[in-house]
């Protein structure tokens, strides 16, 4: 079963398509006989993601999601060449580490532009277009789990992912009501993914292909799934949905912020886990 969105001679948009899931969810699309747009900031990259591909039905774009004017260009530029879109996939993003909430004001504000502004710019500049063509159409806002359990050792890029996890489900509230059953929003939120980000030479046995992420994010949304929750190769999705209600438990229960990593509340954590 696939989506209508998904139709041969449909078009979609893919951000930080250059390497990772962005670049797997190009080829399966290319594949499925869509029309496909990858746009990366990193030119270089993107020649060598492109080199191979169907150029008939291929365009390439140098972008920079933190400016709303680049993607609001791509915009006019894709739909001058296929037309209207059907799929938006605001997939970019960036993993460094630019400090603890009081330091490095700028490398925050670096971060929050690709991993947060990236797709809210991508919605602003696409999802006028799709609202006002009548074909069926999806948006797929890449999050992560960080956004949701938010574990230590990189505060920015749990902040920017815990903002796309809202914008997502405040834009999947609203399109139900601007174009209900024909334009959704949809969160997808790999687990441990082998791609660009993760600077290992070699794919770890417990990470998940990126193509293992793309296989999951279609056959959710063919299911009408908002959440494209991924698995990997270590973690069940039984720990994943504890881990989960474990921290909503902190504000149901008004333990300390982050208590599962709390030395008072590890124990107890511990053992929840291990139901």
């Amino acid at each position: 079963m696939t989506h209508p969105a998904f139709a041969a001679g449909h078009t979609a948009v893919i951000t930080g398509a250059a390497s990772g899931i962005g670049l797997a969810a190009a080829k399966r699309f290319l594949a499925m006989g869509l029309n496909v747009c990858l746009a990366d900031r990193n030119a270089e990259a993107l020649r060598h993601a492109a080199a191979g591909l169907d150029t008939n039905r291929m365009l390439t774009a140098v972008i920079d999601v933190a400016q709303l004017d680049s993607l609001t260009r791509l915009q006019q530029q894709v739909a001058a060449t296929f037309g209207d879109v059907h799929v938006l996939m605001n997939n970019a993003g960036a993993q460094p580490n630019p400090g603890k909430p009081w330091e490095n004001p700028q490398g925050w504000r670096d971060l929050l532009d690709i991993n947060l502004f990236g797709v809210i710019h991508g919605t602003q500049a696409f999802v006028p277009a799709m609202l006002a063509h009548t074909g069926p159409a999806v948006v797929i806002n890449t999050g992560s789990k960080q956004g949701i359990t938010l574990p230590p050792g990189n505060s920015a890029y749990n902040v920017s992912k815990a903002g796309v996890k809202a914008f997502s489900e405040l834009l999947a509230h609203e399109l139900r009501q601007a174009a209900p059953g024909r334009l959704s929003a949809h969160l997808l939120v790999p687990g441990f993914t082998y791609t660009g980000l993760t600077e290992k030479p070699v794919k770890p046995d417990a990470a998940w292909t990126a193509e293992q992420v793309v296989e999951a994010m279609l056959d959710g949304i063919a299911k009408g799934d908002f959440y494209l929750w991924c698995l990997d190769n270590e973690t069940t999705r039984a720990m994943d949905e504890r881990r989960m209600a474990w921290a909503m438990g902190d504000v149901i229960e008004n333990r300390p912020a982050l208590s599962r990593w709390h030395p008072a509340h590890a124990a107890a954590f511990a053992a929840y886990l291990k139901g």
